[in-house]
């Protein structure tokens, strides 16, 4: 379980192709913290550290999780947010993140003001059931707050404060890159139990 606070934006030093995925180094201020087992999420991909390093620790990515996120974009040199896994006494500045990511959204605009950067976000109409003004999401680990929908054009719109952009890779987002989308659990059970009770 995440909060959706990044830690650490971390940088990819090699990504190996195997028959059953792909293996990531990934370098952190946190590496040398890290443990066997432990749940990171990447990018708001919940995955297990396989191999620790004084420098780096290392990820295996499936096939599945492949297909469903922009994980398989990663290489070399990529940067990509990253954040541990709850204690059972931190303090949950952002919502309950799963790090299980629902789809990818594209990212269609990006408006600079004057104290913020408004981005916009295309996603699939099967989840346009799960989002709502003044709502949570989770666009590439980072825990948002949804400021506008437009739902003829499926899109929706959050704000990034300035501490938010210089702590994540939205600093780099640029117009029609992937991003992870995982929407709020509260959202998807409540669309679920909806849907039973009219069948």
């Amino acid at each position: 379980m995440f909060s959706g606070i990044i830690a650490d934006i971390g940088i990819i030093s090699n990504v190996r192709n195997k028959d059953e995925g792909v293996s990531i180094d990934v370098k952190s201020i946190f590496s040398n913290d890290l443990s066997l087992g432990e749940s990171v999420a990447h990018n708001g991909v919940c995955l297990t550290v396989t191999k620790c390093e004084k420098d780096y620790y290392t990820v295996h990515c499936v096939h599945e999780t492949l297909s469903k996120t922009n994980l398989k974009n990663l290489q070399e040199k990529s940067k990509i947010n990253l954040e541990r896994s709850l204690l059972s006494s931190s303090r949950i500045s952002g919502h309950f993140v799963q790090g299980h990511v629902d789809c990818t959204g594209e990212c269609h605009q990006i408006n600079n003001t004057i104290g913020n950067t408004f981005f916009r976000f295309k996603y699939p109409k099967k989840y346009q059931n799960l989002i709502f003004e003044k709502g949570s999401i989770c666009i590439n680990g980072v825990s948002l707050t949804i400021s506008k929908i437009i739902d003829s054009e499926l899109l929706f719109e959050v704000c990034i404060i300035p501490h938010t952009l210089l702590n994540s890779t939205f600093q780099f987002l640029k117009k029609g890159e992937q991003v992870n989308l995982e929407f709020d659990m509260v959202s998807k059970q409540i669309n679920r139990s909806v849907n039973l009770l009219k069948h």
